[in-house]
């Protein structure tokens, strides 16, 4: 079992290094901060997407599957949004202290998220 999680724990990071960093373009970034704007949504949907596979993986039934993959999608748009807003209001720069703060508050959210996700996981395991 605790391989399992281990590797769960893998994708899960894998998949978010992919969705942030690989498949986030400028439009995504910039309409973070505005709720009638696609960006923000569309950076949630493919981080969903990408963890729907190792959902799958992990045999849950396929209510656990959707609910987690609401969960994900809620609380990712709401701390892009917050954190896009933020960014907006004080016009943060990346050469600044302030920037990384809020930028690893922001991951930080995303990791508990993530924590969330594999206790649900290993809870909804056969003993």
């Amino acid at each position: 079992m605790e391989l399992f999680v281990v590797w769960v724990l893998v994708g899960l990071q894998v998949k978010h290094y992919v969705a942030d960093y690989t498949l986030q373009w400028p439009s995504m970034i910039a309409g973070k901060c505005h709720f009638n704007k696609m960006g923000g949504y569309l950076h949630a949907g493919i981080h969903v997407v990408l963890t729907l596979p190792i959902l799958l993986f992990c045999g849950l039934s396929a209510l656990t599957i959707v609910l987690l993959m609401v969960f994900e999608y809620v609380v990712h748009y709401a701390t892009d949004y917050a954190k896009g807003s933020y960014d907006c209001k004080h016009k943060l720069d990346p050469h600044t202290r302030h920037f990384w703060v809020i930028h690893g508050a922001d991951q930080l959210v995303h990791q508990f998220t993530y924590a969330a996700i594999i206790a649900v996981i290993i809870l909804s395991q056969p003993v």
